[in-house]
């Protein structure tokens, strides 16, 4: 099955975080499901490291990259019709990278794993 992260899923797998729930951990470990990661998230990551709201062990740039060839996730590209679609969505969350992410769960039918209360809102499997 394919699935997708949320920003914060991505960067607790690689840290081993205790927050990460046991479904999470059983859903990316499980070799036969295709985990992917959208641009979006690297992008999220990328300006919040900028800003100085979260310190990675390497440049953002090496970190999500060699994380993502160590777990083997795929890249999810933002394509026009993901951008787009977010218009479509209610107003439920304001956060724009989210919004993105639940964009691109719905129109690539994959669950997007993620704690956050606020993407249940919406019309797209959450799984934690």
């Amino acid at each position: 099955m394919k699935y997708l992260l949320d920003t914060h899923t991505f960067l607790w797998w690689n840290m081993d975080d205790a927050q990460l729930s046991p479904l999470a951990k059983e859903i990316i470990s499980d070799g036969a499901n295709e985990i992917f990661l959208s641009a979006a998230t690297a992008w999220e990551i990328a300006i919040k490291t900028a800003r100085g709201r979260l310190e990675l062990p390497e440049d953002p740039t090496r970190y999500v990259s060699s994380r993502m060839n160590l777990h083997g996730f795929q890249a999810l590209p933002v394509q026009v019709h993901h951008a787009v679609q977010v218009y479509k969505l209610p107003l439920h969350h304001a956060d724009p990278f989210d919004r993105l992410l639940i964009a691109q769960s719905w129109i690539e039918s994959m669950p997007l794993i993620s704690v956050d209360a606020e993407i249940r809102k919406y019309e797209v499997e959450v799984v934690w």
